[in-house]
């Protein structure tokens, strides 16, 4: 048999080599094959949108008149379709297709998925064998991985502790997921919290780290039951993981959705690869609309990121940062700031017409690029870290760690108009802007209908004209409004440069990275 897998792989491509081996570790493990059909009635995921990553499907009438959906979802047809008997537990792997929308294509795509799910009487030991085959999946995955696991108990714990208001709860845990600290305490003064409250919620970011030392730094911290609940059962897992949970790390402020996971979460990465490969984490309460009572936990593997290992090139044994600036004006800003926290290049910046410039005593190397690229350049993991405008940030969407406002080049985001401009609720809005997202995502938290007219400069020019009713744009000082009879209607969102990282250099180059970050905030002090 050992053989006949042997003669298999040395014709396989790199994918189909590590589902055969994906597929023989599970089994070996007593997980049994799950096959799932590629249509299911679109009721399902009406009823259960909470479950879902985007609730964006694709629909169609079947021939027999019922509306069907393409598949979005493994684990919701497996909860469905499991239904364990009482006591008992039902154990499945999978390896199939779905099709979400792609952030990065605007429509829809088929991604890859291996991974498998735990469902019924779920005891501790199973909890840890799923953690045990997540390791050892990544493992066969690639030579270099890192495991990284939280508790939703211990994060709903704190809140309930500190009196945060459930409406608050979601963007909370959105920037505590965004590592975002700066916008995190101003997020807790919004929902009611006093300093200390909003300090807790901050110092959540620092326990990130070593298993043992996390549990020790934890415990030594102010909480409730729910909390020290959530701990014991982390120590319980790393006992019962032993060996196989030596090289995991602990980062407690790691958020599922609420609506989700209830319990134990985890992702996992990969070198090479910009984001995490695999996801998971306890949905218990997914598993009881389906059977009463059940427990849930299981993981997916995304293998089309594993494509991306075969043309990421190596990784250096001495590894360095790689940092995105913009050209120019925020750039010779955001390089004087880290020139003067120590990571000058040794080519004078502005002098040269190279686009990589490096300190190798620093080990860091500068790519420069145009503004609204350096995120994207952050997110794709050509580079570990960037420093880029909150307007950018927002309107690209990119999926990365913000780890400091800088506070150069402030400004802020406004809706302006003529100074006498009364809307007109009657009809929808017509908004002039080049920054498309941000302006929908306002107007949609307002309630209000608009029609988006798109333009690349001169903004200012639409309302004068009759082209817009009003605009969305950045203003500074206000001069070119005030020069052409124009206002600030509603200032919403304060801009200025942040420092993102890519998530998963994040956890490969973390020490670094917090280096480079404690050394700007003196920088920014001085």
């Amino acid at each position: 048999m050992q053989n006949d897998l042997s003669s298999l792989l040395a014709v396989c491509g790199p994918v189909e080599r590590c589902t055969l081996r994906l597929r023989a570790l599970y089994e070996s493990a007593g997980y049994r094959k799950f096959r799932c059909a590629r249509f299911e009635e679109y009721a399902l995921y009406q009823q259960n949108q909470n479950f879902l990553p985007d609730s964006q499907v694709i629909t169609f009438t079947d021939l027999d008149g019922k509306l069907r959906a393409i598949r979005p979802d493994v684990t919701l047809s497996i909860a469905k379709n499991a239904q364990p008997a009482p006591g008992t537990c039902q154990k499945y792997y999978y390896n199939e297709q779905v099709c979400r929308p792609s952030r990065e294509s605007h429509t829809f795509a088929e991604i890859s998925q291996m991974g498998l799910e735990c469902i019924g009487a779920v005891t501790p030991a199973e909890q840890a064998e799923v953690l045990r085959l997540a390791a050892e999946s990544l493992d066969e995955l690639g030579p270099r991985a890192v495991l990284e696991l939280g508790h939703m108990g211990y994060l709903t714990g704190l809140l309930d502790l500190l009196g945060v208001p459930a409406g608050a709860r979601p963007r909370i845990l959105s920037l505590l997921r965004d590592k975002n600290a700066h916008e995190l305490r101003a997020a807790a003064a919004a929902a009611g919290l006093e300093e200390a409250g909003a300090d807790a919620l901050a110092d959540l970011l620092s326990l990130h780290g070593p298993f043992g030392m996390v549990l020790a730094a934890a415990r030594a911290r102010p909480g409730n039951e729910a909390m020290r609940q959530a701990l014991d059962e982390l120590q319980a897992l790393q006992n019962e993981l032993g060996e196989a949970g030596r090289g995991a790390q602990l980062d407690l402020s790691l958020a599922g959705d609420m609506d989700y996971y209830n319990g134990l979460v985890f992702s996992g990465y990969l070198a090479g690869a910009p984001r995490a490969v695999l996801k998971g984490g306890r949905y218990d309460l997914l598993a009881r609309r389906f059977t009463p009572g059940a427990c849930a936990l299981g993981f997916a593997l995304y293998l089309n990121e594993l494509e991306r290992l075969d043309t990421a090139p190596a990784a250096p044994a001495d590894t360095w940062l790689n940092i995105a600036l913009p050209k120019g004006r925020l750039g010779d800003k955001a390089y004087g700031l880290l020139a003067g926290a120590g990571y000058g290049a040794e080519e004078d910046y502005n002098a040269t017409r190279k686009l990589v410039v490096e300190n190798p005593a620093a080990r860091v190397r500068y790519f420069l690029v145009k503004p609204s690229d350096v995120a994207i350049y952050v997110e794709h993991g050509a580079a570990d870290i960037g420093l880029v405008g909150k307007d950018i940030l927002v309107e690209s969407g990119a999926d990365v760690y913000e780890l400091l406002d800088t506070g150069l080049g402030r400004c802020r985001m406004c809706v302006a108009g003529p100074k006498d401009f009364i809307d007109d609720e009657s009809r929808a809005l017509r908004v002039a802007t080049k920054f498309t997202r941000i302006a929908r995502r306002h107007f949609e938290a307002r309630g209000r209908e608009i029609d988006i007219i798109q333009l690349n400069g001169s903004i200012e020019l639409a309302p004068i004209l009759g082209l817009s009713d009003v605009i969305v744009d950045i203003v500074e000082t206000g001069t070119t409004l005030r020069e052409n009879d124009l206002a600030v209607l509603e200032e919403f969102m304060p801009i200025s440069a942040r420092l993102i990282a890519n998530r998963a250099s994040y956890k490969f180059k973390h020490s670094q990275i917090l280096t480079l970050v404690d050394k700007m905030k003196e920088a920014l002090q001085a």
